[in-house]
Protein backbone atom coordinates (compact mmCIF):
# COMPACT_ATOMS: atom_id res chain seq x y z
CA UNK A 1 0.00 0.00 0.00
CA UNK A 2 1.55 3.32 -1.02
CA UNK A 3 2.18 5.83 1.75
CA UNK A 4 1.14 8.79 -0.46
CA UNK A 5 -1.60 8.67 -3.06
CA UNK A 6 -0.82 8.66 -6.76
CA UNK A 7 -2.55 11.22 -8.89
CA UNK A 8 -4.36 10.21 -12.04
CA UNK A 9 -4.24 12.27 -15.21
CA UNK A 10 -7.51 14.06 -14.40
CA UNK A 11 -6.16 15.13 -10.97
CA UNK A 12 -2.90 16.82 -12.01
CA UNK A 13 -2.18 20.42 -12.93
CA UNK A 14 -2.80 21.40 -16.54
CA UNK A 15 0.94 21.72 -17.12
CA UNK A 16 1.53 18.14 -15.94
CA UNK A 17 -1.02 16.58 -18.32
CA UNK A 18 1.40 16.81 -21.24
CA UNK A 19 4.05 14.95 -19.20
CA UNK A 20 1.54 12.22 -18.37
CA UNK A 21 0.54 11.91 -22.01
CA UNK A 22 4.15 11.77 -23.21
CA UNK A 23 5.02 8.98 -20.77
CA UNK A 24 1.85 7.08 -21.60
CA UNK A 25 2.79 7.28 -25.28
CA UNK A 26 6.47 6.41 -24.81
CA UNK A 27 6.30 3.86 -21.99
CA UNK A 28 2.71 2.70 -21.82
CA UNK A 29 2.41 3.99 -18.24
CA UNK A 30 3.06 6.94 -15.99
CA UNK A 31 5.55 5.81 -13.34
CA UNK A 32 4.14 5.69 -9.82
CA UNK A 33 6.94 7.97 -8.61
CA UNK A 34 5.84 10.63 -11.11
CA UNK A 35 2.21 10.24 -10.10
CA UNK A 36 3.27 10.77 -6.48
CA UNK A 37 5.53 13.74 -7.19
CA UNK A 38 2.67 15.36 -9.09
CA UNK A 39 1.26 16.45 -5.70
CA UNK A 40 3.79 19.28 -6.04
CA UNK A 41 3.72 20.37 -9.71
CA UNK A 42 6.81 22.58 -9.41
CA UNK A 43 8.89 19.67 -8.08
CA UNK A 44 7.36 17.21 -10.53
CA UNK A 45 7.91 19.35 -13.61
CA UNK A 46 11.47 20.35 -12.71
CA UNK A 47 12.49 16.79 -11.78
CA UNK A 48 11.20 15.56 -15.14
CA UNK A 49 13.25 18.21 -16.96
CA UNK A 50 16.30 17.38 -14.86
CA UNK A 51 15.94 13.62 -15.32
CA UNK A 52 15.51 13.98 -19.08
CA UNK A 53 18.58 16.24 -19.26
CA UNK A 54 20.65 13.75 -17.26
CA UNK A 55 19.53 10.76 -19.33
CA UNK A 56 19.15 12.22 -22.81
CA UNK A 57 21.88 14.84 -23.25
CA UNK A 58 25.66 14.82 -23.26
CA UNK A 59 28.09 12.53 -25.02
CA UNK A 60 27.82 9.31 -23.03
CA UNK A 61 25.57 6.56 -24.34
CA UNK A 62 22.25 6.27 -22.53
CA UNK A 63 23.00 2.55 -22.14
CA UNK A 64 26.00 3.32 -19.90
CA UNK A 65 23.99 5.77 -17.80
CA UNK A 66 21.25 3.19 -17.37
CA UNK A 67 23.81 0.55 -16.39
CA UNK A 68 25.16 2.70 -13.52
CA UNK A 69 21.56 3.49 -12.53
CA UNK A 70 20.82 -0.22 -12.21
CA UNK A 71 24.01 -0.75 -10.17
CA UNK A 72 23.07 2.14 -7.89
CA UNK A 73 19.57 0.71 -7.43
CA UNK A 74 21.00 -2.77 -6.74
CA UNK A 75 23.21 -1.36 -4.00
CA UNK A 76 20.29 0.54 -2.48
CA UNK A 77 18.03 -2.52 -2.83
CA UNK A 78 15.30 -0.47 -4.47
CA UNK A 79 12.81 -2.80 -6.18
CA UNK A 80 10.88 0.06 -7.77
CA UNK A 81 13.83 1.52 -9.72
CA UNK A 82 15.32 -1.91 -10.41
CA UNK A 83 12.12 -3.09 -12.09
CA UNK A 84 11.92 -0.05 -14.35
CA UNK A 85 15.58 0.45 -15.22
CA UNK A 86 16.43 -3.23 -15.64
CA UNK A 87 13.75 -3.29 -18.34
CA UNK A 88 15.22 -0.15 -19.92
CA UNK A 89 18.74 -1.67 -19.81
CA UNK A 90 17.50 -4.76 -21.63
CA UNK A 91 15.90 -2.59 -24.32
CA UNK A 92 19.23 -0.76 -24.70
CA UNK A 93 21.11 -4.01 -25.31
CA UNK A 94 22.33 -5.18 -21.90
CA UNK A 95 21.74 -8.89 -21.37
CA UNK A 96 20.52 -10.57 -18.20
CA UNK A 97 24.07 -11.93 -17.85
CA UNK A 98 25.42 -8.37 -17.81
CA UNK A 99 22.90 -7.23 -15.24
CA UNK A 100 23.54 -10.24 -13.01
CA UNK A 101 27.32 -9.70 -13.28
CA UNK A 102 27.22 -6.07 -12.12
CA UNK A 103 28.10 -6.90 -8.51
CA UNK A 104 31.29 -8.59 -9.71
CA UNK A 105 31.94 -6.41 -12.73
CA UNK A 106 35.74 -6.75 -12.77
CA UNK A 107 35.87 -10.52 -12.30
CA UNK A 108 32.97 -11.26 -14.65
CA UNK A 109 34.77 -10.35 -17.86
CA UNK A 110 31.48 -8.94 -19.17
CA UNK A 111 32.44 -5.27 -19.10
CA UNK A 112 35.08 -3.13 -20.75
CA UNK A 113 37.60 -1.38 -18.51
CA UNK A 114 35.79 1.92 -19.06
CA UNK A 115 32.48 0.33 -18.03
CA UNK A 116 34.14 -1.20 -14.95
CA UNK A 117 35.42 2.23 -13.93
CA UNK A 118 31.90 3.73 -14.29
CA UNK A 119 30.40 0.87 -12.27
CA UNK A 120 33.04 1.39 -9.58
CA UNK A 121 32.13 5.09 -9.45
CA UNK A 122 28.49 4.13 -8.87
CA UNK A 123 29.47 1.74 -6.10
CA UNK A 124 31.71 4.14 -4.20
CA UNK A 125 29.49 7.17 -4.75
CA UNK A 126 26.49 5.22 -3.44
CA UNK A 127 28.14 3.48 -0.49
CA UNK A 128 30.93 5.84 0.62
CA UNK A 129 31.48 8.94 -1.49
CA UNK A 130 34.33 10.05 0.77
CA UNK A 131 36.11 6.81 -0.13
CA UNK A 132 36.70 7.72 -3.79
CA UNK A 133 40.47 8.11 -3.96
CA UNK A 134 42.64 10.33 -6.11
CA UNK A 135 43.83 7.18 -7.88
CA UNK A 136 40.20 6.23 -8.59
CA UNK A 137 39.57 9.69 -10.02
CA UNK A 138 42.70 9.62 -12.16
CA UNK A 139 41.62 6.27 -13.59
CA UNK A 140 38.09 7.61 -14.21
CA UNK A 141 39.52 10.61 -16.07
CA UNK A 142 41.64 8.34 -18.26
CA UNK A 143 38.38 7.14 -19.83
CA UNK A 144 35.98 10.05 -19.46
CA UNK A 145 36.14 13.80 -20.10
CA UNK A 146 35.20 16.22 -17.33
CA UNK A 147 31.75 16.65 -18.85
CA UNK A 148 31.26 12.88 -19.05
CA UNK A 149 32.24 12.54 -15.39
CA UNK A 150 29.53 15.09 -14.62
CA UNK A 151 27.05 13.01 -16.67
CA UNK A 152 27.92 9.81 -14.78
CA UNK A 153 27.79 11.47 -11.39
CA UNK A 154 24.50 13.20 -12.20
CA UNK A 155 22.90 9.87 -13.15
CA UNK A 156 24.23 8.12 -10.05
CA UNK A 157 23.32 11.01 -7.75
CA UNK A 158 19.85 11.43 -9.21
CA UNK A 159 19.05 7.77 -8.73
CA UNK A 160 20.38 7.74 -5.18
CA UNK A 161 17.77 10.46 -4.59
CA UNK A 162 15.07 8.54 -6.46
CA UNK A 163 15.96 5.29 -4.66
CA UNK A 164 15.58 6.89 -1.26
CA UNK A 165 12.36 8.68 -2.23
CA UNK A 166 10.82 5.44 -3.50
CA UNK A 167 12.08 3.26 -0.64
CA UNK A 168 10.64 5.50 2.10
CA UNK A 169 7.30 5.63 0.27
CA UNK A 170 7.26 1.84 -0.28
CA UNK A 171 6.75 2.52 -3.99
CA UNK A 172 5.55 -0.47 -5.96
CA UNK A 173 6.64 -1.16 -9.55
CA UNK A 174 4.41 0.56 -12.09
CA UNK A 175 1.93 -1.50 -14.08
CA UNK A 176 0.92 -0.83 -17.68
CA UNK A 177 -1.75 1.83 -18.14
CA UNK A 178 -5.36 0.78 -18.42
CA UNK A 179 -7.30 1.16 -21.66
CA UNK A 180 -9.19 4.05 -20.02
CA UNK A 181 -5.95 5.91 -19.17
CA UNK A 182 -4.66 5.45 -22.71
CA UNK A 183 -7.96 6.57 -24.21
CA UNK A 184 -8.02 9.69 -22.01
CA UNK A 185 -4.64 10.62 -23.45
CA UNK A 186 -5.85 9.91 -27.00
CA UNK A 187 -3.61 6.86 -27.37
CA UNK A 188 -4.89 3.87 -29.27
CA UNK A 189 -3.37 0.63 -27.96
CA UNK A 190 -1.40 -1.41 -30.50
CA UNK A 191 -3.45 -4.04 -32.28
CA UNK A 192 -6.72 -2.09 -31.99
Amino acid sequence: MPRISRLNRDEVSASAVSIYDRYLQDRGNVPNMFRTMAHRPEIFETIIRHMEAVLNTGTLPKALKELVIVRTSQLNKTPYCLASHTTICRKLGWSDEHLEALERAVESGKFSEAEQVAIHLAEVMTLNAHGYSDADFTRLRSFYSEGEVVELMAAIGLFNYFNRFNDVLLMEPTKPASAEELAAAGIVPAGV
